[in-house]
C-alpha cells in the first residue's frame, strides 16, 4: 500500500471483495452488489488520496459471543454449511458461506474499533456493517450479527471504553441495539427512523426513552412518511445536544442510506445532505469530547446509486471535504 501523509492515515474505509459477501443473492435488496455500487461511487469521488483503504478483517466465535447467545452462533454455523432455510422469520435467508460472510463484517468493524482506540486512526467507515436488527439469539430484517452490539461489547470488555454514543440515521429502528441496551445507562443512543406505523420492525416510539437507570438517556426520533431534509434538520439539533450533553468516549454512527428518496423499501425522502450533515456535527463532538473517535457502520440503502452517494458524503465529511450537492 502507498504511503500517506500522516493527516490522511487519520482516516480509513474498509474494502474488499470479503466484504461484499455479505449479500442474500442478485435480486435480492440486500444483495453482493451493494459493495461494488459503492466502490465505483468511491473510485470517482476523489477521496482516495485522503483517506487509508484497508482490507476487510476476519472475526472468530469469541467476537461473537460478547454479544450473541453460543446456541445462536451455533445455528448460524450449520445453516451456513447447508445453505437452507431461513435464521428469521422470513427475511434473513441462509446461504452457503453465511456464517463466514458475518464474521468479516464483524471483524473488519472490531479492527476499525480497535485501531481507533489505540490512535492510529481518528475515524473508520466500513460499509457493508450496521447490522442493527439482530437480537442476542436471533436474526432479523437481514442482520445475521449484530455488529454494532459486539463492537459496543468489545469496547467495554477489552478496551475498557465505558461511555459509547450509537447514533442510527437508517430508515427503519435499531430494534436490535435500543432493545439490547434500555436499561444502560452508559450508552446514549439518537436513532432517527421512519415511524414504526408505517415501516418494519414497527418500534422506536418517542415514548422509548429507555428503561429504569437507563432512562433519559435514549432518544428515538420517528419520522412520518415523507419526510424530507427540512424537517430532519428542524429536528437534528436537539438530537446533536442531547449527544453532545453526554459527553461520550466513543461515537458510533450508523449511516443507513434508506431514508433517501426512491429507496424502494421506505418511503422518506431525505438527501445525501443529512449524512454529510449528521457525520460532520458528530466528527465535531468527537473532536470535542473523545480523540475524534468516530466509527462509521454502512446500515441499510437499497437504492445502489443513493447509497453509494450517502456513504461517500459520510466519507467527505469525515476527511472535512466539501459537501456535494444533490
Amino acid at each position: 500500500m502507498k504511503s500517506h501523509d500522516p493527516e490522511t492515515s487519520r482516516f480509513a474505509v474498509y474494502a474488499g471483495e470479503e466484504l461484499s459477501r455479505y449479500g442474500f443473492g442478485h435480486g435480492h435488496p440486500f444483495g453482493p452488489d451493494r459493495f461494488g455500487a459503492f466502490w465505483n461511487v468511491f473510485q470517482d469521488s476523489g477521496l482516495q488520496e485522503r483517506l487509508r483503504i484497508l482490507p476487510p478483517v476476519g472475526g472468530v466465535a469469541e467476537d461473537l459471543l460478547r454479544f450473541h447467545a453460543e446456541e445462536y452462533v451455533a445455528l448460524v454455523r450449520e445453516s451456513s454449511g447447508s445453505g437452507e432455510g431461513f435464521l428469521d422469520s422470513g427475511d434473513t435467508p441462509a446461504f452457503p458461506g453465511i456464517y463466514e460472510a458475518g464474521l468479516y463484517v464483524v471483524g473488519s468493524v472490531l479492527d476499525a474499533a480497535r485501531r481507533i482506540v489505540m490512535g492510529e486512526l481518528s475515524r473508520a467507515f466500513v460499509p457493508i456493517a450496521g447490522l442493527h436488527h439482530a437480537r442476542r439469539g436471533a436474526a432479523s430484517g437481514f442482520c445475521v450479527f449484530n455488529d454494532c452490539a459486539i463492537a459496543i461489547e468489545t469496547l467495554r470488555q477489552v478496551h475498557g471504553i465505558q461511555r459509547i454514543a450509537y447514533v442510527d440515521i437508517d430508515a427503519h429502528h435499531g430494534d436490535g441495539v435500543y432493545y439490547a441496551y434500555a436499561e444502560d445507562p452508559e450508552l446514549c443512543i439518537a436513532d432517527f427512523h421512519e415511524d414504526g406505523r408505517y415501516l418494519y420492525p414497527g418500534t422506536g416510539d418517542a415514548s422509548e426513552i429507555g428503561i429504569g437507570p437507563g432512562r433519559g438517556t435514549k432518544l428515538n426520533v420517528p419520522l412520518p412518511p415523507f419526510a424530507d431534509d427540512t424537517l430532519f434538520f428542524r429536528l437534528w439539533p436537539a438530537a446533536e445536544r442531547f449527544v453532545e450533553a453526554f459527553q461520550p468516549e466513543f461515537i458510533l454512527l450508523q449511516c443507513g442510506a434508506d431514508g433517501l428518496a426512491d429507496d424502494p423499501l421506505t418511503h422518506l425522502q431525505l438527501t445525501r445532505a443529512v449524512h454529510q450533515g449528521v457525520t460532520a456535527a458528530l466528527c465535531r463532538i468527537a473532536d470535542a469530547h473523545c480523540g475524534g473517535r468516530l466509527l462509521a457502520l454502512g446500515g441499510g440503502g437499497y437504492d445502489r446509486t443513493h447509497t453509494a452517494q450517502a456513504w461517500v458524503s459520510v466519507l467527505g465529511a469525515m476527511v472535512g471535504a466539501p459537501a456535494s450537492s444533490g
